[in-house]
């Protein structure tokens, strides 16, 4: 067991809620005022977890706080001795079932080569053939305009292997995927090509908290933001009102560029597979 002295751990715990403010404040601000974001407020939205909760330092497993006596009444936390830690054998009891979970995800996304052939297409799909008020951001123009953005789907070879992008095809457009994902089928097709399933380290490294440290749950916030804004600049949607130059997957050139980023983020997000799956407890 690590024990961190008070100053110490105080200071990292202060140094973690400014980054988190620094990287929220647009958000907070935007809340307060109506205005919606379609990059930067995606995560917030899309997974549900508030600032407020990404702001909470944990220092994980096998470290020791003096003095945080607040931490006694904390989930999963036990505080004796003055000093406070997180009660793994508790933990562990109460949320097997999600532990067993993500270690196979995980590692069943570690064993398979990334894909780099769908260019994006879900976002596409997405608004295929739709009319105004189903396009899920409505306040933003498509840059090829309606029958444009239907042509590109038409033209394309649509092979997205995440559920979660999926399940958001229009009615149009699911039967043009080549693939049929399933959240039942999860486990067999995840793979780390897939740019939702990069964002998706950060959702698994939250849902853990606080048993994953919150050093990699921030790296893992970072990661997905920067995905999440190639996922838009490669979307039909124009956002050069909000500075985001387009990849134009439509071309050669685009696509190229797409795939380029893509095969980064994979082994970005390899990476921080590796790293959770090393904090997380061995099945009994």
């Amino acid at each position: 067991m690590q024990v961190l002295p008070e100053p110490v751990w105080r200071a990292r715990a202060d140094a973690h809620a400014a980054e988190v403010d620094r990287l929220t404040t647009g958000r907070l601000e935007r809340r307060a005022d109506g205005r919606r974001h379609p990059v930067e407020d995606f995560l917030f939205e899309y997974y549900d977890h508030r600032p407020g909760q990404l702001r909470r330092w944990h220092p994980g497993a096998g470290v020791a706080l003096e003095g945080a006596a607040e931490r006694a009444d904390w989930s999963y936390y036990t505080y004796a001795e003055g000093r406070a830690c997180l009660d793994v054998a508790s933990f562990v009891e109460r949320r097997e079932s999600a532990l067993l979970f993500v270690r196979r995800l995980l590692s069943a996304t570690l064993s398979r080569p990334g894909r780099f052939g769908c260019f994006g297409l879900h976002e596409w799909a997405m608004v295929y053939r739709a009319s105004g008020e189903q396009i899920r951001h409505g306040g933003w123009p498509l840059r090829l305009g309606s029958a444009g953005t239907d042509e590109v789907v038409e033209a394309a070879t649509i092979t997205c292997s995440h559920f979660d992008a999926y399940r958001f095809f229009t009615p149009e457009a699911a039967p043009l995927n080549r693939l049929s994902p399933t959240r039942e089928g999860q486990l067999a097709m995840e793979q780390p090509g897939c740019l939702h399933a990069g964002m998706d380290v950060y959702k698994w490294c939250f849902k853990l908290a606080p048993l994953v440290p919150s050093d990699l749950t921030l790296e893992a916030f970072r990661l997905a933001r920067e995905i999440r804004e190639l996922d838009m600049r490669a979307a039909p949607y124009d956002l050069s009102g909000l500075g985001y130059e387009p990849v134009r997957i439509e071309t050669p050139e685009g696509r190229a560029e797409y795939a380029a980023a893509q095969r980064a983020f994979s082994e970005r997000s390899n990476a921080l597979r590796q790293r959770l799956l090393a904090v997380l407890p061995a099945p009994s």
